[in-house]
């Protein structure tokens, strides 16, 4: 495993087809590796999401990593839900004149999302839930692996507890497949509320 190794990845060792490097978020080179390591003053892209849980046939593929809502595959192709192109090409199109013109309608839930179904870093819905071993707090698999990688000494962002490897982080099995639920109940609460216009999820912050 490439975790396994906290200094400079050996030369000639072939990283997978799809991999990304964290930093500067280009491929052909692992993140210890980046060209951007010694430069203070850069800011890297913000981080976007992988669409874990999602099935590949409510995902439509964009070139734009800029669209709002993107996420990256598996396939580390950029796309966004199926639902949310829809919700777009739903407020293109132009209502005939003899409609009036309806007022933009608001539902709001009483409850927010759980505390335990948010990552500690991104504060988003967990994506591939895994435990840290020294304080067991949950995060997204990829929040998480970032942070110990981009940090020099591996140190926990909530006990401060150093040299933790990213080897060790558990999946959280129960959490991941709640979070999977709600975002496929998202999607499809949103599918049944698109025909009245009311784009509301209880689990979606927009």
């Amino acid at each position: 495993s490439l975790a396994h190794h906290y200094g400079p990845i050996t030369p000639g060792t072939v990283l997978p087809e799809n991999y990304t490097c964290y930093r500067c978020r280009n491929t052909g080179h692992h993140i210890r590796n980046c060209p951007m390591n010694g430069d203070k003053n850069f800011q890297g892209p913000p981080k976007i999401r992988k669409s874990t849980g999602i099935p590949n046939s409510l995902l439509v593929e964009v070139k734009d990593p800029s669209i709002k809502g993107v996420m990256l595959t598996n396939c580390g192709r950029y796309a966004i839900p199926a639902i949310d192109a829809e919700a777009y090409a739903v407020g293109k199109k132009e209502k005939p004149p003899f409609i009036p013109l309806e007022q933009p309608k608001c539902e709001s839930k009483g409850d927010p999302v759980p505390a335990e179904f948010l990552c500690l870093m991104c504060r988003d819905l967990l994506g591939d839930a895994v435990v840290i071993p020294c304080c067991g707090s949950s995060y997204c698999d990829d929040c998480i692996r970032s942070a110990l990688l981009d940090s020099e000494d591996h140190v926990c962002p909530t006990c401060g507890q150093s040299d933790v490897s990213p080897d060790t982080l558990v999946a959280n099995r129960f959490l991941r497949q709640v979070c999977v639920m709600s975002r496929l109940s998202c999607i499809l609460f949103i599918d049944i509320k698109i025909n009245r216009q009311q784009l509301f999820c209880y689990f979606c912050p927009s």
